[in-house]
Formats: structure tokens, sequence, C-alpha cells
């Protein structure tokens, strides 16, 4: 005799095994978006196809507009093969509720982007006027920024990861500058027998200035270290393990540094959104023939009052026979690389996303996530933008409490 039971028992037992489990995924899903990137030579993506394959794996789904991740050196094959679907324009990339790009948003990008959906990318904020605020509150995005996302000791993972980069590659620059294949001084970037090293001031003690540092002493380059504050600069020395000079920013000691140096580097990130400036311009006019300055800083408006914003295409330009480097995203020179720590940073975030129920609720699970968002369904939540531009403001840790 079968009972109703047996027969509901053999019913089950013909379900495929992976469609409850399916079903849940998909309750939390994401469907994330990588456009290819149109502004500023930049060649980087937020995703490699191994990130993409493990969000697939866990019921997120994929679309990578064909060619972003060519300049990284990551075909269209290999997003295809994760399991990413590939779109063929960047209006069908824009479907997508979670956009992940490295550049802001252009004019084009904010007509597609759909409204009531995320925007994960860098903010660049002196290159942005109200306007683009006010687009992004019309769709009621809800925006985070590079610049603002932190982690959960309260340290900054992509502006870190990048300042590494970038303070590895700034020696290279400078190097490449400082030869006569580029109508520069004729210098080796360091020091060999006999002959005195080159001499390299650092503004700024963070982590480009500790990632530049150790580059140019095992060049043998005589360095020189400046900031604001004594704490950064006793935190370097001890994190580089040996000796270097260092100074706080005092006019007298800077300009006499400055003057005698060979290279250059404005490190020194914004306080309040824009970076300061520490070279003048008559420092600058008293600086030797064809040295260099290199303003890793210039995305938040330069350390140098000389500095104008450079391309990778055309990244130098002269100025009282000075060679200004001012490009805003050198670590874009090294796509590949800087794609895959980026892709390390996002993917572990993205399966958080997934797992708690998306965006909303990761924001309000987590107060280090929180920090990053700038915009929230149609008002901006960063105090500095809204005084900046005069336009409304909204806590979210307000919202929180609320909630809570």
């Amino acid at each position: 005799m079968v009972t109703g039971f047996d027969a509901l028992a053999k019913q089950t037992a013909l379900y495929p095994q992976e469609a409850p489990v399916k079903d849940k995924k998909q309750a939390s899903s994401l469907l994330i978006g990588l456009p290819k990137e149109v502004s500023l030579q930049e060649k980087r993506i937020a995703l490699t196809p191994e990130a993409v394959a493990i969000l697939i794996r866990n019921g997120h789904e994929v679309l990578v507009e064909t060619g972003a991740g060519a300049g990284a050196k990551l075909l269209d094959r290999d997003y295809s093969e994760a399991g990413a679907q590939i779109v063929q324009s960047s209006k069908e990339v824009y479907e997508a509720n979670l956009i992940l790009k490295v550049e802001p948003l252009v004019e084009q990008e904010l007509d597609h982007i759909k409204p009531g959906s995320t925007l994960i990318s860098a903010v660049n904020l002196p290159n942005h006027d109200r306007a683009y605020f006010e687009k992004l509150n019309q769709k009621k995005i809800t925006a985070l920024g590079y610049e603002y996302i932190q982690d959960r000791v309260g340290g900054m993972p992509v502006i870190r990861a990048m300042s590494e980069i970038a303070g590895n590659t700034v020696m290279l620059v400078a190097a490449e500058y400082l030869s006569s294949a580029n109508n520069g001084r004729g210098l080796i970037l360091g020091g060999i027998t006999g002959v005195p090293p080159t001499k390299v001031v650092i503004l700024g003690a963070g982590t480009v200035a500790e990632y530049a540092a150790r580059t140019g002493l095992g060049l043998g380059a005589e360095i020189k270290i400046f900031d604001k504050y004594i704490y950064k600069l006793q935190r370097l020395k001890y994190a580089i393990g040996q000796h270097v000079y260092t100074s706080i920013i005092e006019s007298d000691t800077l300009t006499e540094a400055v003057q005698r140096a060979d290279v250059v580097i404005g490190a020194m990130r914004a306080e309040d959104g824009v970076s300061p400036i520490v070279v003048t311009e008559d420092m600058v006019m008293k600086m030797k023939p064809d040295s260099v300055l290199i303003d890793v800083s210039i995305d938040q408006g330069g350390n140098f009052e000389t500095s104008q914003m450079t391309t990778l295409k055309e990244p130098v330009f002269k100025k009282h026979d000075v060679i200004h480097y001012c490009v805003p995203n050198i670590p874009s020179r090294v796509a590949h690389t800087a794609s895959l720590a980026l892709s390390n940073i996002f993917l572990p975030f993205l399966l958080q996303t997934g797992t708690i129920g998306g965006i909303e609720e990761m924001m309000y699970a987590n107060r280090w996530f929180m920090k990053g968002v700038y915009s929230h369904k149609g008002l901006l939540t960063n105090m500095y933008i809204a005084k900046k531009f005069g336009m409304r403001y909204k806590d979210l840790s307000l919202l929180l409490a609320a909630r809570i």
C-alpha cells in the first residue's frame, strides 16, 4: 500500500537537487554590469574573469560590455568562459542594477544608467560640477566612491591598493623622464660608485610615499620626505625600516630641498576633498631645468601650483623648464596588476552583499561600508560634497538609528 507520504517522497526525489538552492540565491542575486571605460585613457577593469566565475557560481549575473577588459589584457572570451554575458553596447550593460567601473560616469553614461540602480566608481571630485550630482539624485542613484569606501578596521582598501601601485610605479615614471631619451636631465635614478645619488623629494608620508621611498632607496637615490604631521613621518620611518630624511613642512627647509631636487613627488591627499598646494609657482621657477615633478594627487586638485591634469596619451608638459607629469590614473599604466588588485577588493564585498540581501542591507548592516556611500536615493550623503555645491544633505547614520 502506497501512502500519500510515500508518493510525496518519491515525487520530491525527482526534483533536481540544485533547484531549491538556485531559487534561494536568486532571491538576493545581483545583476552586475562592467562597462567599457571611455574617459582619461582608463585601461583598468574592476573584476577579473576568475572573480566573475566565482560570482556566477554563487547565483549572480554579470554583464560585460565587449572590450571592457582589453586594456588590462583580459579578453571577452575569458569573461564568456567564466559565465558572463557579453553585450555589444554600453546601453545594454547599463541595464544592470549594480554598475561597477573605475572612472566616474560621463554624460552619455549618466543618460544610460537606470533610475534606482547602484554605482560603484571613483569620484574624482575636482572634475565635477553641481550638475553631475544633481543628475545622480534625479535618477535616485545609490553611489559609492572608491575614495570613501572603508573596511572593517577603518582603512581605505581601494586607495591603499592603488597607492601601493602608484608608489611603486612613480619611480619608474621619474626614471623615464630623467633619461636623455626623453630630453630629461640625463640622470640615472639612483646612484653608482663615485657619482652623487639622484635627489628625490616626496611630499606626504602615506602609502604612496612609503612604496616610492622603498623603491628609490633600493635604487640608491637620496630620499627626503615632508609631511604636516610628525606621527605620519614616525610611522613611515618604522614601516620602511631604515633611516630616511624626514621633516615637517616648513617653508625654508622645503624650498631649499625642492630647489636642489631632481625629482619631486606630490602625494599629499586631501583632508577635505581638495589636496593642499604645497609647492608654489615661485618654488617651481627656482628648480633645476629638466627636473621632474610628478603630481600623484592631481585627481584631488594637485600639490603643485603649476599642475594641470594630463593623460596617459600626453602625460607631460613643461613649465618654467620643469617637466610636469600630472596623470590622475597612474595605476592604469599597469592595468593588469591594478585590475587584479581591484578584483581582490570587490569580490569578497560583492559576495557578502549578495549573502546579506543586497546593497541596501549591506549599508545598514555595516557602518564601515556605509561610509563609502555619497549619494542615496535622491540626496547626497557626503557632507563635504553637499557643502561644496550647496546641496541638500542626508545623514545615513540617522537613518540607521531610526531603522534600529
